[in-house]
């Protein structure tokens, strides 16, 4: 009969130490949770950018996006020097700013929902979303103005975002490496690692040597 009471208290302070480790978990689930979405809705200058060098392959015009300052347009040629695009990622989220390398002006869109160019890009005008299609092309919506979308006709003129869904090919795009530019992530191809083979090959053969 003496041991009942001992069961009885061990028990009880096993299940207690179960109760704080769960309500210690969900806390810092919580808390997580919290961060994340208060720095994917307000990004800072604290967090941390990274910046790539692409282009947008338009699908309705077969060209690509072009900052020629004021005026965008989706008209430029492949390794043109106005349709190389600055893109700045914010660490959370899909937030981006498009710069034009040459230019230096920031794709934008006003309440109007007509896209231009700015010099400035840290109003919340010029930053998009991205969103990856099934189709493998990216979709980019205001941030600012939801349901909007960057988009241009077929003459590779700016569409109103006010007109544009995400169904429609005009606001589909495609990153493309520039002209004569290798992507460092596809430079190489890994294959399995063997005893005979310790190293990954290149995707091109080298020349042969006379």
């Amino acid at each position: 009969m003496s041991l009942l009471p001992s069961r009885f208290i061990y028990l009880c302070l096993h299940f207690l130490v179960l109760y704080f480790q769960l309500q210690e978990s969900q806390q810092s689930s919580a808390d997580f949770r919290f961060y994340i979405e208060n720095h994917t809705r307000n990004p800072d200058d604290l967090s941390r950018k990274q910046v790539r060098i692409y282009q947008l392959y338009s699908r309705t015009t077969g060209k690509h996006v072009q900052i020629l300052g004021k005026k965008v347009n989706a008209n430029g040629d492949d390794g043109g020097k106005y349709a190389l695009l600055v893109v700045e990622t914010e660490t959370f989220g899909s937030h981006i700013r498009i710069k034009g390398k040459e230019s230096e002006h920031y794709i934008c869109m006003n309440e109007k929902g007509k896209i231009v160019g700015r010099p400035d890009g840290r109003k919340q005008e010029c930053v998009f979303v991205e969103e990856f299609l099934e189709n493998n092309y990216t979709a980019l919506v205001s941030a600012k103005y939801k349901g909007w979308y960057l988009g241009f006709n077929r003459k590779g003129r700016p569409k109103k975002g006010s007109r544009t869904t995400q169904r429609q090919q005009e606001v589909h795009f495609m990153k493309r490496q520039p002209k004569g530019r290798v992507d460092p992530l596809e430079e190489f191809r890994f294959t399995t690692v063997t005893k005979r083979t310790r190293r990954a090959r290149r995707l091109k053969p080298n020349p042969k040597r006379n």
